[in-house]
């Protein structure tokens, strides 16, 4: 029998956070001044293939604004939109662990203090999270919910190589074990239509998402923005990405085999629309989600179907 997470067929965020803090909550997306590993010449200078030049936190605050002007910033945009007081404070360009801990301590801690912020959402990459960074998180946790974002992207080797990940499936596994042990939600961010992959290759990641402790997933399917490396490998060597139909069905086939407890915090993307070469249909980003909800019902689709 189908499990019905409110409107939706899957457990969604906002779906979470209504029936754990009775609210609905906005994100803020702030930036913490950070760079990268794969940027700064640690293991690269370019980057990951698909990351854009602002670290993939397009739709991030200033940096140069405090992290107390940029939620107050974040808020003023909302206002037209949401009218509640509860927000999840998103460091999301970059990698928001890449820093001294003293430093950590204090943008975090200042997220963590300003009176409307509920939970500390942190994106990083597992090969960026050392027991004294481990530590502070914990401290933080115990302040208010801190929540981890992973960048897995793919499980398969081939793949990692080419969009210059940087890090080994164990090094992701040891990064989930040491979040868990602190007792903090962990979310990971995977892409669908890589180079290369074909639909049984996602599922496969899936499957494996199911047999590690995570609580969130972002299904995020391969766009090819203006300015980032695999742009260039696009026009030089072009690749099918899945049209809107097409995505559906991979979505639906990874809803029905994913664990009905991890909560699904992204089903598709939407960069920024100057920047977008393809596939072009996701600009619409209103547009899709409300198809995928009538295809999943049209299909009888619901996550953990066959679970």
């Amino acid at each position: 029998m189908a499990v019905y997470w409110g409107e939706k067929r899957y457990h969604s965020l906002d779906y979470y956070l209504r029936q754990t803090y009775q609210t609905k909550m906005y994100k803020i997306s702030l930036d913490g001044g950070m760079t990268c590993p794969n940027r700064d010449g640690t293991l690269g200078h370019q980057g990951c293939i698909f990351c854009s030049a602002g670290g993939s936190g397009d739709f991030a605050a200033d940096r140069s604004l405090s992290i107390t002007e940029q939620i107050e910033q974040g808020k003023s945009q909302a206002s037209s939109k949401y009218s509640g007081n509860s927000y999840i404070a998103y460091f999301q360009a970059y990698t928001n662990t890449y820093a001294p801990v003293p430093y950590l301590q204090k943008i975090f801690t200042e997220a963590v203090r300003h009176p409307d912020i509920r939970i500390l959402d942190i994106a990083t990459r597992p090969d960026c999270l050392g027991e004294d960074i481990l530590g502070l998180l914990a401290e933080l946790n115990r302040q208010k919910p801190v929540w981890v974002e992973l960048g897995l992207q793919t499980i398969h080797p081939q793949s990692a190589d080419f969009i210059r990940r940087g890090y080994e499936l164990p090094v992701f596994e040891q990064a989930v074990r040491g979040l868990r042990a602190a007792n903090i939600p962990v979310i990971v961010h995977t892409i669908l239509g890589l180079p290369g992959e074909d639909t049984e290759q996602m599922l496969a990641a899936v499957r494996y998402l199911n047999t590690q402790d995570i609580q969130g997933v972002k299904l995020q399917l391969l766009h090819i923005l203006k300015g980032i490396g695999l742009a260039d490998y696009y026009q030089s060597s072009p690749f099918p990405l899945p049209d809107m139909e097409e995505y559906f069905e991979i979505i639906g086939k990874c809803l029905c085999i994913l664990r009905p407890d991890i909560v699904i915090h992204r089903l598709t993307g939407d960069g920024p629309k100057p920047l977008l070469i393809a596939p072009l249909w996701t600009g619409n980003k209103r547009r899709v989600l409300n198809r995928l909800q009538a295809y999943l019902k049209a299909h009888d689709i619901w996550q953990g179907k066959e679970f």
